[in-house]
């Protein structure tokens, strides 16, 4: 069973509708016991960071989405938001993230030498870094879809799997152990997107 987790915020039913498709049992809950018998967890999101990190708290899902992530170590897949929120602090709130990975959010910078417009909206491709069974089958032709203002910032490389360039290059997917991260939405990145999706599920 794929959990994807509903800490009311938006594109839920976007990321399992593209799972069900795939042909994997799929539920959309944020019901501990659920969450505890999970084999994988998607963390999707659309929205600001502290009303997020706010609705887990207040929804008391931090203490089971600890214990399956960081104790029993089960796959989660981080999209957009859900990825910006794995990390210590974003620059777009004030609260902490839930801070799985040793990596910070910060909003896209550019100089008034650069026309690029934030959001970050739209097509691009991904650069991939490291290998990984993430990316099977995936080449660097493929497009996905972006809409974030924010970004993944890493100090450490061994966190990144692939990089993106808008202005600048910046971190679009990550992983630590059994923690991914995606800043691109694939569930609106049609065969490219259930691509990725479809390998998440299968480690």
């Amino acid at each position: 069973m794929i959990i994807v987790i509903d800490y009311k915020t938006g594109n839920i039913g976007a990321v399992f509708n593209i799972v069900n498709r795939i042909g994997i049992e799929v539920k959309i809950s944020s019901v501990s016991d659920e969450i505890a018998k999970a084999n994988k967890l998607i963390l999707p999101g659309v929205g600001s960071f502290d009303n997020a990190m706010k609705n887990l708290h207040d929804m008391n899902l931090l203490p089971i989405l600890n214990r399956r992530v960081l104790k029993d170590k089960i796959p989660i897949l981080g999209i957009c938001l859900g990825m910006q929120l794995m990390t210590k602090r974003s620059q777009e709130g004030k609260m902490p993230g839930l801070e799985w990975v040793d990596v910070e959010t910060v909003r896209f910078k550019f100089d008034n030498n650069n026309s690029k417009k934030i959001p970050h909206m739209g097509w691009n491709s991904i650069s991939i870094t490291r290998n990984n069974a993430l990316f099977n089958e995936v080449d660097e032709n493929f497009k996905f879809y972006f809409a974030h203002s924010y970004h993944i910032l890493c100090n450490d490389e061994k966190y990144i799997l692939a990089k993106t360039c808008y202005g600048y290059e910046f971190v679009s997917v990550f992983n630590s152990d059994n923690i991914f991260g995606v800043q691109f939405h694939p569930e609106k990145s049609h065969r490219f997107g259930k691509k990725i999706l479809e390998n998440f599920l299968k480690l």
